[in-house]
């Protein structure tokens, strides 16, 4: 915000005893206002000119200490430009405080990262996050700590410290240092980047490092498992107990869309009837908290009906005996192999094959699958569409039967009755003011033309 008006002049103090060596005083005035402070530089009164602000004459250490207060000015005129530009107002005191180096910040990068994730933890209890959330910003944070004693060979950081180079550099590590692919590098960056918005909403820096960064995420074809897939999967028969639970348990995930986690968490009550009588999943997603409604399908209630007395989900008061993720994943490796499947199998391959394979698939609208998946967006949904081949392969199958629809119809009409029809067709063009027509003279003519060229052909196959 521009002030009334604004002064800056260089003095030399008058002492209680009266000598030449005098100190250097700055003097700032806004709006009537006047702000002192030492430039903590001694000069001889003699050698000073008032009017000017500055030393006099061409000895070196006059030119020093002009250089010392030309840049002091500048400082203070390009922090003041920077406030009006903030449209922040400017006062006397601020521009003495600029001069002391009150205004900048020492917060470092690496304590305000752990005040954020003391604060995630503290969340984490009201059910607010889960503890995965803040186990990803602590090793975040690790992954930066790391990095800014590689680099710079330090503990920590101050904030004004950050720029483009940083950020460039960091990604640098992430991808060859610890050898991260680029999607997680990304992740890693856009974690730190989480506090380095925090410290700006707080006005620990004024600015983004982060404004330049340009970054794009490697798209990654995730395949669903395909109908005859899942087919072969349901029938395999294991001679491993082990194997067959954790095969129902991926199946069930499959039929239902829902996670690992939202799985394990399953319960009883969470079963419920729809407004069609029959049952469905009525909870909330762990990951986004959101309310999902799925209708059971058969082959979901077979698996939850299969498993209803087994102990552990007697102990634990859960709908299916989940193990953990780990195990599952693990387990799941095997049952690919046995299987003969040419992709890896993973919990979240289910939630995928659910989303296309069982659902978009055979019809189900993509609205009502984001539903189902408890999606904030179409556009997440829109990932777990079918692949590109299958999707085609619809389209061109759905066009192969319009064609032949249209051949047959064709086929099977009188040569001689299209004939009337065409004889008709240019009777009424006769009568008609084809000046006042839609369709151009020349137009009407090829499409007769191409009548008669078609029924030609129909005479002549006979």
């Amino acid at each position: 915000m521009l002030e009334k008006s604004f002064g800056a002049i260089f003095f030399l103090k008058t002492p209680e005893k009266k000598e030449n060596l005098r100190v250097v005083y700055l003097r700032i005035t806004v709006d009537g206002i006047p702000k002192e402070i030492s430039t903590k530089r001694k000069w001889d009164s003699t050698r000073w000119n008032q009017k000017s602000g500055r030393a006099t004459g061409n000895k070196e250490d006059a030119k020093s200490l002009n250089y010392f207060l030309d840049s002091l000015s500048t400082r203070i005129s390009n922090y003041r430009t920077e406030l009006i530009n903030n449209d922040q107002t400017i006062t006397s005191q601020k521009l003495i405080d600029f001069v002391k180096g009150k205004n900048v910040s020492k917060a470092k990068v690496l304590e305000e990262f752990s005040d954020h994730n003391s604060e995630i933890l503290a969340l984490v209890e009201t059910k607010e996050y889960a503890i995965g959330t803040y186990e990803r910003y602590q090793i975040a944070k690790s992954h930066a700590a790391k990095f800014i004693k590689f680099k710079y060979n330090r503990d920590d950081l101050e904030f004004r410290e950050l720029n483009f180079a940083f950020i460039r550099d960091y990604e640098l590590y992430l991808k060859t240092v610890r050898n991260c692919s680029n999607n997680t590098a990304l992740k890693y960056i856009a974690n730190f980047k989480t506090i380095v918005l925090r410290a700006i909403a707080k006005d620990i820096i004024p600015r983004d490092p982060f404004k330049l960064f340009k970054s794009k995420k490697t798209k990654i074809k995730k395949k669903p498992l395909s109908t005859d897939e899942l087919f072969r999967l349901e029938n395999k028969v294991f001679s491993s107990e082990r194997l067959s639970l954790i095969r129902d348990i991926f199946v069930f995930q499959c039929y239902t869309g829902l996670a690992y986690i939202d799985a394990y968490q399953l319960k009883p009550s969470d079963i419920k009837k729809g407004i069609d009588g029959t049952l469905w999943i009525m909870s909330s997603r762990q990951k986004s908290k959101s309310e999902t409604d799925i209708p059971l399908l058969p082959k979901a209630i077979e698996i939850m009906e299969r498993y209803q007395d087994h102990p552990l989900c007697i102990k634990r008061g859960s709908v299916l005996p989940v193990k953990s993720n780990q195990k599952m994943n693990e387990y799941l490796k095997e049952i690919a192999i046995l299987c003969d499947l040419p992709d890896t199998l993973n919990t979240h391959k289910a939630r995928r094959t659910f989303g296309s394979t069982v659902t978009l698939k055979n019809g189900v609208p993509l609205h009502i699958v984001k539903e189902m998946m408890g999606h904030y967006s179409v556009k997440q949904t829109e990932e777990y569409a079918i692949t590109e081949q299958e999707s085609i392969s619809l389209e061109m199958l759905q066009l192969k039967e319009k064609l032949n629809k249209t051949n047959d119809r064709n086929q099977n009409e009188d040569p001689l009755l299209l004939l009337h029809k065409l004889q008709d067709e240019i009777a009424a063009l006769g009568q008609k003011n084809t000046i006042n027509s839609v369709i151009p003279p020349r137009e009407q003519l090829l499409a007769i033309t191409s009548k008669l060229d078609f029924i030609k052909e129909m005479l002549l196959s006979k």
